[in-house]
C-alpha cells in the first residue's frame, strides 16, 4: 500500500509562496502568476516512467488548462538542466520548476519518507495543488494517477 504524502495544508489555505527558476532559467514566482488559476504538480523525478507519462499527459490536454485559465507548473527536486532536457525531450508547454534545494517540496508536505520495491528512501510525493488567483488552496489531490491526473482536474474546474 502506498504511504500518503506529509502535507499539513488545508484546502483554504493560503499557499506557500515561492520563487524558483524554470526550464528556461526564468524565474517563476507564485505570487506573482496573474492566471485564474495555476496547478502545482509535483513529481519525483525527470525521465522516469510514471513522471513521464504525467507529462506527456498534462502536455497533452494543455490546450484544455489554457481555456480554463489553469496555469501549469511541474515541481520536481531536479535541476534546471534535467528540466530543461526533459522539457524539450518530451515538447512540454509548461514550466518545471527546478526546487533542488527541496524547499518548496517541504513547504507543501510533499517529502518524505517513501517505500519502494522493498526499500525506504526519502523523496517527492506525486501529489498536486490547485491555488487560486489569491493565493488560496482550493483543491488537494494528495495521491494521483500519473495518466489520469490531467483530466481529473479540468474536470473539477
Amino acid at each position: 500500500m502506498a504511504t500518503l504524502p506529509p502535507i499539513q495544508l488545508k484546502e483554504g489555505d493560503q499557499a506557500p509562496d515561492f520563487t524558483a527558476l524554470d526550464q528556461h532559467g526564468n524565474e517563476i514566482t507564485l505570487s506573482a502568476l496573474s492566471s485564474k488559476y495555476v496547478l502545482l504538480y509535483f513529481y519525483p523525478k525527470d525521465n522516469t516512467p510514471g513522471c513521464t507519462k504525467e507529462a506527456c499527459a498534462f502536455r497533452d490536454q494543455f490546450e484544455g488548462f489554457q481555456a480554463k485559465g489553469i496555469r501549469v507548473l511541474g515541481i520536481s527536486p531536479d535541476s534546471v538542466k534535467s528540466h530543461e532536457k526533459f522539457g524539450a525531450k518530451f515538447k512540454l508547454p509548461f514550466s518545471l520548476v527546478s526546487d533542488e534545494a527541496k524547499e518548496i517540496v517541504g513547504a507543501y508536505g510533499v517529502w518524505g519518507e517513501k517505500q519502494f520495491m522493498g526499500k525506504t528512501y526519502d523523496g517527492t510525493f506525486r501529489a498536486s495543488f490547485l491555488v487560486d488567483r489569491k493565493g488560496r488552496i482550493i483543491k488537494i489531490w494528495p495521491k494521483v494517477k500519473p495518466e489520469a491526473h490531467p483530466a481529473e482536474v479540468l474536470e473539477m474546474v
